[in-house]
């Protein structure tokens, strides 16, 4: 009994897989046009949601290692050093460029106050606010770059099913019209035209689902990644601060041109 229901389960799988091959090579040349652009809409979306999940999740592993090592270190220029070993996190970018901009403006504010007791608010307040715009202006550019082919998926996902629509309606308005020609309206002669049009709705689903369920996936882990990059700029204007705060004696020390932060 069993192999008989096998028997049966492989024949009526076999037949519905040429009868679909069938109607596909059967279909008008507007319908396979639809088709491949379908296609070609499906490969996209597949390959983005690939290679942003990759990216995305070796950028949350980076940058969680990458502050539990922030917060373990205590010269910031150790820490940049070892910078690319977290070369996947967006926060990597952010640290440098407010680490370089930091040292910059604290080099510069002690060789022009050298000599003097302390250095003036004016000054300390200067050198943070321009670290501050830095590594605003660079996690902006990172946020940018996390959402990156994001884009594509959401069109995917919205346009596919109208084109698989156009090309169903098109298939049957030429089903119809081949009924007005032969004059029968029979099922057997209806079923095939209409079957060849619910193809492209059928393909234009199946481009569409995993490109929606793919992007909110994806949306998500870039809203995470937002968020601490969000907060990482806070931590790091903090940090910068009080990296002043210690570099405010005109008598620090400035080695190879380096700042000791």
């Amino acid at each position: 009994m069993h192999l008989v229901l096998a028997g049966m389960l492989a024949v009526t799988t076999a037949g519905f897989q040429g009868d679909f091959l069938r109607l596909v090579v059967d279909s008008g040349p507007l319908v396979k046009i639809v088709l491949l652009v379908l296609l070609g809409f499906s490969v996209l979306s597949w390959s983005v949601i690939l290679e942003r999940y990759r990216s995305l999740k070796r950028a949350e592993a980076d940058s969680i290692r990458f502050l539990r090592d922030l917060a373990a270190e205590k010269r910031l220029a150790d820490l940049r050093d070892r910078s690319n070993r977290y070369s996947k996190s967006p926060l990597v970018p952010i640290f440098t460029s407010g680490f370089k901009e930091l040292a910059t403006g604290v080099a510069d504010v002690v060789g022009k106050f050298r000599g003097s007791p302390a250095i003036p608010d004016e000054a300390r307040d200067r050198v943070l606010e321009r670290v501050r715009r830095r590594v605003e202006e660079t996690a902006a550019a990172e946020a940018e770059r996390l959402d990156r082919n994001l884009g594509l998926l959401a069109t995917t996902g919205s346009v596919t099913p109208f084109i698989g629509l156009f090309g169903t309606v098109w298939g049957i308005m030429n089903a119809f019209q081949a009924i007005g020609v032969s004059g029968s309206a029979s099922l057997a002669a209806v079923a095939p035209g209409i079957s060849e049009a619910l193809v492209t709705t059928a393909a234009g689903l199946f481009a569409a689902i995993p490109a929606v369920i793919g992007y909110n996936l994806l949306l998500a882990r870039v809203r995470r990644l937002a968020s601490r990059i969000d907060r990482f700029v806070l931590e790091f204007v903090s940090i910068a601060e009080s990296q002043i705060e210690t570099h405010r004696a005109a008598s620090a020390a400035v080695e190879a041109g380096k700042i000791r932060l």
